[in-house]
């Protein structure tokens, strides 16, 4: 390594972040970028340890984390760019919003801050767009073969970039009036703005990989059509059926699922027409989310931008501790206490509570009643139960209530149900060890796959399901 005491030498520097009241009046994104000199500190003080769990436990793409470190240490930053890409599509993407599971398994993190290992990556592949380093790899030879991915979010991208890098045809249909899936209507802009993601679409659109937005697989374009004109079939489409709460009150209006409502303000900001009529707004409101996790996080962002009178954020589950757990040990991911950007911008964050009714006045929602509830210790299979604490019942104002408590599975829709496809008992598509569905020459990925989970997971079952089907494709015709 550059410095093989730097761990010793030097402490972990942060990305800085714009002011929460500079940051709150706009929509672009929070996070700054630490100067050359200073990362190159930071990557000096990545140890060269024995067994980087970095890379082979804590980072689904595998990403050679101490191999770019020490590049970057030695300033040698095109080569770590190469080193970088090498694994991962989108590290302008990860860079933004993976939350860094390589760092939780950071060495370092056994008793120090870990190495700032998704900064680094952030600011190499920012370097190599100013600097050009970033080109179209079209394929030098072409194979004559033609797949079509469905779903344009992180794993559709990633397979499509990989087969046609492999030289096959590809083209990706997306239901939504621009590519990007999840990428660019999920996530708000001041996670990650949009020309991020439109200069990859840009460099895929160069190496020939075919967009067709605003078509719903299986009902615009058939089965029949599909197999008559494409050799494979990968579905990519995301695990977008969310998880609803079903208690009384449940029908008025003024409750919304969280997806729908950050997908309307990623439309606004782009210029995409919302009609009036639908409009989901938090101006003026108190807003209520139910759900503590990344979703109901980007729920109190958009909320707190869009001019909320007041947000609580409420959770079932307990308040996690400041430190790991006994039965929490390194490498595994920390379940810790965090607070996001978005709710440092201002939130009242309520834990162990149990939403019990929705209350109204007319047809609209005016509120929540709760309860406050208590959790035993897990049992022989590891699951909790709860009870509720009496007298404990309480209510909460609400005008808007966004329910982000996750999602189930796949949409299961005209295209699966044509095509017949095999699910597991939580409803996601069933696939073999090669990414093939039920149906022969149909593969699945990503969230579709394993229910929905982190863009970095995508992202890599995304490239191994193009490895996959690139395999398939090379395989000689069947007789006639």
């Amino acid at each position: 390594m550059g410095k093989p005491t730097g761990f010793m030498a030097y402490p972990r520097q942060d990305a800085p972040k714009r002011p929460v009241q500079e940051r709150v009046a706009d929509w672009r994104e929070i996070e700054q970028a630490l100067a050359r000199p200073d990362l190159e500190i930071q990557a000096s003080r990545c140890m060269d340890c024995g067994i980087p769990y970095c890379h082979a436990f804590g980072c689904p793409l595998a990403n050679r984390v101490p191999e770019f470190n020490d590049a970057v240490s030695r300033k040698h930053w095109r080569r770590a760019l190469a080193l970088l890409h090498a694994a991962n599509n989108f590290p302008e993407i990860t860079g933004r919003v993976c939350p860094a599971p390589c760092e939780a398994a950071c060495t370092l993190s056994i008793n120090q801050k870990p190495v700032t290992i998704r900064q680094i990556e952030l600011a190499l592949v920012e370097r190599g767009w100013q600097e050009g380093w970033i080109e179209p790899e079209p394929p030098r030879k072409k194979t004559g073969r033609r797949a079509a991915v469905i779903g344009s979010g992180p794993a559709g991208l990633a397979a499509a970039q990989q087969l046609a890098r492999a030289g096959h045809d590809v083209v990706v249909f997306e239901k939504a009036a621009r590519p990007g899936g999840i990428l660019r209507y999920g996530i708000p802009d001041f996670k990650l703005e949009k020309h991020v993601l439109d200069r990859r679409l840009a460099q895929m659109q160069a190496e020939g990989v075919a967009f067709e937005t605003g078509v719903q697989a299986g009902t615009d374009v058939s089965f029949h059509y599909l197999r008559k004109k494409f050799h494979a079939i990968c579905i990519a489409a995301g695990a977008r059926v969310p998880r609803d709460l079903a208690v009384p009150g449940r029908g008025y209006e003024g409750i919304h699922f969280a997806m729908d409502y950050l997908v309307q303000q990623n439309r606004r900001i782009a210029g995409e027409a919302v009609q009036q009529a639908d409009e989901i707004l938090a101006r003026g409101k108190d807003v209520v989310v139910v759900g503590g996790g990344d979703t109901g996080s980007d729920c109190v962002g958009t909320a707190r931008r869009q001019g909320a009178r007041s947000i609580t954020q409420i959770e079932i589950l307990p308040e996690p501790p400041a430190e790991r757990a006994a039965d929490n040990p390194w490498p595994t991911w920390p379940l810790v206490l965090r607070t996001s950007t978005s709710q440092e911008e201002g939130c009242t964050r309520l834990w162990s509570i149990l939403t019990k009714e929705f209350l109204g006045r007319g047809v609209r929602v005016r509120g929540l009643r709760c309860a406050r509830i208590q959790w035993g210790e897990p049992n022989a299979s590891g699951r909790s139960t709860f009870k509720e604490l009496p007298g404990s019942q309480f209510e909460l104002k609400a005008d808007l209530v966004l329910l982000a408590l996750g999602f189930l599975h796949v949409e299961h829709g005209p295209l699966v149900e044509e095509l017949a496809l095999a699910t597991d008992d939580r409803g996601n598509l069933a696939t073999d060890a090669n990414f093939m569905t039920s149906a022969p020459g149909v593969f699945a990925a990503g969230d579709s796959v394993a229910g929905a989970s982190l863009v970095v997971r995508a992202i890599a079952q995304g490239r191994q399901m193009a490895a996959a089907v690139d395999a398939f494709l090379r395989l000689p015709p069947p007789p006639p």
